[in-house]
């Protein structure tokens, strides 16, 4: 059985879907929307046969569809997906979940209430390499765990290939690296090491109305001191990692879907078997929110982890 999808919104995070969902056999995507009329065309013609509505609510409300996808900008993800809940459809939501706090507790409220399945896109909650730290910590490879780092740098921000969405992405009110990276790794240290605190947090911003440059901070969950270090500029590769420090044995995960693992000499590469990483994680991702929709047993993230992160990330940003 496929789950028949409306898609809202079309930029990078939607167009990564559609290219991954539509040779999906349990998805089927019916129509989409876009607010704007050039990449409505544009996917139209990459995609024949896809309808594309006159508007949001249009989309939402076709009796075809029993999911509606929203990768729209932030402050959209909550009136989407309200109307999502009031047309009956379950929802597959980017995050963050929104940026006020209040109107996110509101959602996530109404998202449980309704009994309907919504879910949020963090990959990390189905990564190949998540799992294989899991089953370490749970089989006491790692030992004691003495400390979490997570570090990320990028050399511009945003990043080329989001320069489309540069009017909001670069801006304080909705964008920034906190809120579209850091809070995949918040929601990891949540997820490996139980609620986090926020124990300090500072933060740097440019002139105007730019987004966060440099911010570091630290979180405790449950004991776990969890140091985060975040910079954008300056010639180099970016750098994404997580590292999970054991007295025994440590893990490392970066570039989103790789793994490393130290005894204390070198880092070694783990999942070498897997040639494309990257394809495998959409593929496993899309696995299991299939059997969320389905009903059955899974680890997606739902409203209320993202609700739970993006208290911790919006408290991060104190001039947001």
């Amino acid at each position: 059985m496929s789950h028949k999808v409306a898609m809202i919104g079309l930029g990078v995070m939607g167009q990564r879907m559609l290219s991954n969902m539509m040779p999906h056999d349990q998805f089927e995507i019916i129509a989409a929307w876009d607010p704007d009329a050039a990449t409505c065309a544009a996917t139209a013609a990459q995609y024949p046969g896809l309808r594309i509505g006159g508007d949001a609510q249009s989309v939402i409300a076709d009796p075809a569809c029993d999911i509606v996808y929203i990768a729209s900008p932030p402050i959209a993800h909550r009136p989407h997906a309200l109307a999502a809940l009031a047309a009956g459809k379950s929802v597959y939501c980017e995050k963050p979940l929104g940026v006020d706090v209040a109107e996110s507790r509101e959602l996530a409220d109404a998202a449980e209430a309704s009994g309907r399945c919504c879910i949020v896109n963090f990959p990390l909650a189905t990564a190949h390499a998540v799992g294989l730290v899991e089953d370490r910590m749970r089989d006491q490879v790692l030992g004691d765990v003495m400390g979490v780092d997570i570090r990320l740098h990028f050399s511009q921000w945003p990043r080329e290939w989001q320069i489309g969405a540069a009017s909001w992405l670069s801006r304080r009110a909705e964008g920034g690296f906190a809120r579209e990276v850091l809070s995949h790794w918040v929601y990891l240290s949540e997820r490996l090491f139980g609620p986090a605190t926020l124990r300090h947090a500072k933060t740097r911003y440019p002139d105007g109305d730019g987004a966060e440059s440099h911010l570091h901070a630290e979180l405790d969950c449950k004991g776990i001191a969890v140091s985060v270090a975040g910079s954008i500029g300056g010639a180099g590769p970016d750098l994404i990692e997580f590292t999970v420090w054991g007295l025994q044995q440590s893990c490392r995960i970066y570039d989103w879907n790789r793994l490393r693992v130290s005894d204390g000499g070198p880092w070694r590469e783990e999942m070498t078997e897997i040639v494309d990483a990257r394809q495998h994680g959409y593929r496993q991702h899309l696995d299991r929110a299939a059997a969320a929709f389905a009903g059955e047993s899974h680890t997606m993230a739902s409203f209320g982890d993202a609700l739970s992160v993006q208290v911790l990330i919006e408290a991060m940003l104190p001039q947001s």
